[in-house]
């Protein structure tokens, strides 16, 4: 028997063109799913839709317009008459600077694609999962979410805030065969980490007690099984992977 096989399924995964969200493609990919590649930059998608098996392709996705989020399901939906999965992956750090020195459009931003791209999606999609009486769900939020970090105030609350969303999808779908679940990450060596100072990513690790940054493929492998039909009973909770930092 093989466990979270995922053939035939398909699965629309968010900033999939690279870090996170492209590990997460792979490795679904890997168990039997066609992968929709979402990104906004779709040239970089294409390139890893075309490295992936199952009839695998890309889609350019921008996640702060419910409109994008709109079309991009309803294209999947016309070629390949499903989804089966939507892992919201796609995510910004912000601006690294105190409450004091956010703008506007810094705030605004950091909401935009962190916590209005996720509801856009999900509102798009779980229609067509109820109709089907079926559904995985897999928000990337991120242990920030629950302990705050400095400097990173519009980045801790938008996905405070993802982890809150999660929590009550889930239950409103949880008896017509949908799950939605969180993972929470702390921090992972991956190009995000360009947008922080070093001092940031410093305090970050040191409170790991593993005392080192994830891989892409550790959180892709708490995200495959919650996307499998393995996880069938398992709903509106967080999955941290977090190497310790957080125990609640």
């Amino acid at each position: 028997m093989a466990y979270f096989d995922l053939t035939g399924q398909t699965a629309i995964v968010t900033g999939a063109a690279g870090g996170i969200g492209e590990t997460i493609a792979r490795r679904l990919a890997a168990s039997g799913a066609t992968i929709v590649v979402a990104d906004l930059n779709l040239e970089a998608g294409e390139a890893i839709a075309s490295t992936l098996p199952n009839a695998a392709f890309a889609v350019r996705l921008d996640v702060t317009s419910s409109e994008s989020c709109r079309q991009v399901a309803a294209e999947v939906i016309a070629r390949t008459g499903r989804i089966d999965i939507l892992v919201n992956n796609a995510g910004v750090a912000g601006k690294a600077a105190p409450v004091w020195e956010q703008t506007d459009e810094d705030w605004a931003w950091c909401v935009a694609v962190n916590l209005n791209g996720p509801f856009y999606l999900c509102r798009a999609v779980v229609p067509h999962m109820r109709e089907r009486k079926y559904g995985r769900i897999v928000n990337i939020a991120s242990i920030a979410g629950k302990e705050g970090n400095p400097n990173m105030s519009a980045y801790s609350a938008t996905k405070a805030g993802l982890i809150g969303f999660t929590k009550s999808l889930g239950k409103e779908v949880a008896q017509e065969g949908i799950t939605a679940n969180c993972v929470t990450p702390a921090v992972v060596r991956t190009k995000i980490l360009e947008q922080l100072t070093p001092q940031q990513v410093d305090y970050m690790t040191q409170r790991i007690p593993m005392r080192r940054t994830g891989e892409p493929e550790e959180i892709a492998a708490v995200v495959h099984f919650l996307a499998s039909p393995d996880s069938s009973f398992v709903t509106a909770q967080t999955y941290d992977a977090s190497g310790g930092r957080a125990t609640y």
